[in-house]
């Protein structure tokens, strides 16, 4: 059986300066989620922001804007105003983009209070939305006490049929206007949201004389919604704690040398900062002075602190353990690390991931059905059977109350937020809900060697005396004293933590090493290339070079008057978690293959130490393009592991593309589909898991909609279901798959 392919929907790179609050999706046009709603005709204008060139780019706050309902009525009447070339909706923030040639924002506003929310414009550097103020509970207590009086006075005083219409009347006008009108605003724009079809509901429910359960309805609906909004606003939560990590003042060291506390955003760049034991840092920087151990778990997911000194990158969000720390802000606030992540996780859910998609064009033909056949059941069997109108009416009606495919609907982004946020909580930035669903397809995985499975510098693993005459620890200070003059990546894997002797004339020999003085006498520190030219290689020698070499390590030798006198082997050493995380790889079924520039004896020894597969050396760029490429015409789904930068081409042809330790970075966040902010392979073995996670909810939550409409469909059309039940039916299996979603987050 052929393997899987994936739907190639590759991200563009993210725009420094925008400010991670209003992060917009720029693969998933007009992020158009559908909404609990059936869909009119596609807005025209709905396609990605930088698709167009020139015109107006407006901004605005809809503190209406919730819930997919509202987005998608905002979507179908601003794509019908000419002059809009683009939207782009950010639920999470509760804002607006739009690209337009209108000449000013006042026909965007008017459209927007022609649908009964406010459209406030915003400036490019706006704070994030402020949550709403709650609504005052005692209308919803007065709807639900009057409901409850009606039903009780209908059943117990049928002599006073007044009353209980009254009371029912008192119910719906504390708590049911609201749906009305949005209800009526909805109609006019042709379309049937939840709030159409349960103003329809309730106003037949009326008409038939069934006052007392009219009411009962509506209340039941309006505390359904404010639960359902309470659980949304949980996955909303989910991403807005990573706004919080990051404190909003931080302690500037100001020009006469004293200390003050300031606003972060208010920080420039080059400006000295401190901070405590305990505080977390307000802003990405370097650091200048002082000793500490930072938790960067928020950042990068790393479970043990990080030891930090002078020249070592800090970043916003993490929170200093041990020493007072000063350092200079390299980043602003609007575009450190966190920021990014944020605006990248922001970013991801406009993503549309190809179940939402299915959900979505599914939902556009689900709703106008259910309510064509609703009509049918009102007319057809008193028409043709002869049976009563009252009741085939009400079972139409109950047909509209549980026709809205809200459950459906909300299912899916809420579960891909969930999953989007507990990633990035734990340093996996994933760039979409496609890479996030398509992730348990991988079947293949290509890696970079350097700093993907080994530290990226070279580290001295072996030495060896070649002589007698020189006590061992005075040959390794002769080697480390030579090598420390040089900046080669192999001479300071030597000079590490040693104590070098003076040493005089002291030379490079480019492509071969280098020589110098030590007490008068002439040493020679280099490649096998050294040896030979110097006349002083023997077979012995040989054998140990040809040792080493083949288990592809640098073998450097150090050279006396009278020859040889030591050699030493350097290697650029396997990170401890690759060999755990490969091992996971193939538990779950991933061939592994390592892709490298340095040559086949190197790549076949770090591959056999790693447990991999398959390695391939001497590979350009252009080669590990070509491998990937025919893995994917092989029908395989392809990942690829670099650094973001060096193995960009083969990053972007593979099906996935991971960047390692992305939180030092700026481009890999931009470029990667998934960025692992530390250097821990092990993190992508807990991705597909996620993958394969989210996917099972979403399949549970998708299943259990379908499943309950279906059945509920057909007991409304037997006539053995009352509006009371379809209410609960119908936002009770919207609440337990919003919950179900929400699992994922508390991983």
């Amino acid at each position: 059986m052929s393997q899987p392919t994936f739907t190639r929907i590759k991200p563009k790179p993210l725009a420094p300066a925008v400010k991670p609050s209003h992060g917009h999706s720029h693969d998933a046009p007009g992020h158009a989620h559908g909404g609990c709603c059936a869909h009119g005709e596609a807005a025209p204008a709905n396609v990605a922001l930088d698709g167009h060139e020139g015109g107006t780019l407006s901004r605005f706050r809809i503190e209406q804007m919730d819930c997919p309902t509202e987005q998608t009525l905002i979507q179908q009447a601003l794509g019908k105003l000419p002059g809009v070339h683009a939207l782009e909706f950010n639920l999470i923030n509760r804002t607006l983009a739009v690209r337009h040639s209108l000449g000013s924002d006042e026909p965007v506003t008017q459209v927007i209070a022609s649908l009964g929310m406010s459209a406030q414009p915003l400036e490019s550097d706006a704070p994030p939305a402020p949550a709403p103020a709650r609504k005052p509970w005692w209308p919803l207590a007065l709807s639900g006490v009057a409901a409850l009086a009606a039903e009780l006075t209908h059943l117990l005083m049928p002599g006073l049929p007044w009353l209980p219409a009254l009371l029912a009347a008192v119910s719906i006008a504390a708590c049911g206007l609201g749906t009305w009108r949005k209800g009526w605003i909805a109609l006019k724009h042709r379309n049937l949201n939840i709030n159409a079809l349960m103003s329809i509901a309730v106003t037949g429910a009326l008409l038939i004389g069934q006052w007392p359960e009219a009411a009962m309805v509506m209340c039941l609906f309006t505390v359904a919604e404010l639960i359902e909004a309470r659980s949304l606003a949980r996955a909303r939560n989910a991403i807005g704690q990573l706004l919080q990590l990051a404190p909003a003042t931080a302690t500037l060291r100001q020009p006469d040398g004293s200390w003050q506390e300031v606003a972060a955003a208010s920080v420039t760049l080059g400006a000295t900062l401190r901070v405590r034991p305990g505080e977390r840092l307000a802003l990405d920087g370097e650091v200048t002075s002082g000793h500490s151990s930072i938790d960067q778990a928020p950042i990068t997911g790393e479970s043990l602190p990080v030891e930090k000194n002078p020249g070592d990158r800090v970043f916003a969000g993490t929170i200093n353990q041990a020493g007072s720390l000063e350092f200079r802000v390299t980043a602003l606030a609007k575009d450190s690390t966190l920021s990014r992540i944020i605006h990248a996780v922001e970013q991801a859910q406009g993503a549309r991931a190809p179940t939402q998609r299915f959900v979505d064009n599914f939902s556009r033909f689900y709703t106008p059905i259910v309510f064509g056949l609703a009509v049918l059941v009102a007319v057809l069997p008193p028409l043709i059977l002869g049976a009563g109108w009252f009741d085939w009416l009400y079972r139409a009606l109950v047909l509209l109350v549980v026709a809205c495919p809200c459950a459906l609907v909300i299912s899916t982004p809420v579960t891909i937020v969930s999953a989007l946020a507990a990633a990035a909580r734990h340093g996996i930035l994933i760039k979409g809900g496609v890479h996030l669903e398509n992730g348990h397809r991988l079947s293949v995985l290509a890696l970079d060697k350097t700093g993907t499975l080994t530290h990226g510098k070279p580290e001295q693993t072996d030495w060896m005396p070649l002589t007698d005459t020189l006590a061992p620890q005075r040959l390794q200070q002769l080697a480390a004293s030579l090598a420390a003059r040089s900046d080669h990546p192999v001479s300071q894997a030597l000079a590490r933590d040693a104590s070098p002797l003076p040493v005089e004339r002291f030379e490079a020999l480019p492509g071969r090493g280098v020589r110098g003085e030590e007490g008068g006498i002439l040493y020679h520190l280099g490649n096998h290339r050294l040896v030979e030219e110097l006349g002083v290689c023997s077979s012995a020698l040989e054998v140990h070079l040809e040792r080493f070499e083949t288990q592809g390590k640098t073998v450097v030798v150090l050279c006396g008057p009278e020859g040889p006198m030591a050699l030493f082997a350097v290697a650029d050493t396997l990170r401890q978690s690759s060999r755990e995380a490969i091992d996971q790889l193939h538990a779950m079924g991933v061939r592994t293959l390592m892709l490298t520039g340095d040559n086949r004896h190197t790549a076949a020894a770090i591959a056999r130490e790693a447990g991999i597969d398959e390695a391939r050396g001497d590979l350009l760029p252009e080669d590990k393009l070509a491998v990937i490429e025919s893995l994917v015409a092989e029908g395989r789904a392809v990942g690829m592991v670099g650094d973001g930068i060096n193995d960009a081409p083969a990053l972007a042809r593979a099906h996935l593309g991971f960047a390692m330790g992305a939180a030092g970075t700026d481009s890999a966040i931009e470029t990667a589909d998934v960025a692992l902010m530390d250097d821990d392979l092990r993190k992508i073995p807990a991705f597909i898991q996620l993958s394969k996670r989210t996917r099972t909810v979403l399949i549970q939550n998708i299943a259990l909609a379908l499943v309950v409409k279906a059945l509920f469909l057909a007991v409304a059309v037997a006539g053995y279901a009352t509006l009371w039940m379809a209410v609960f039916a119908d936002m009770g299996v919207s609440l337990l798959v919003v919950f179900n979603g929400l699992r994922l987050a508390r991983r």
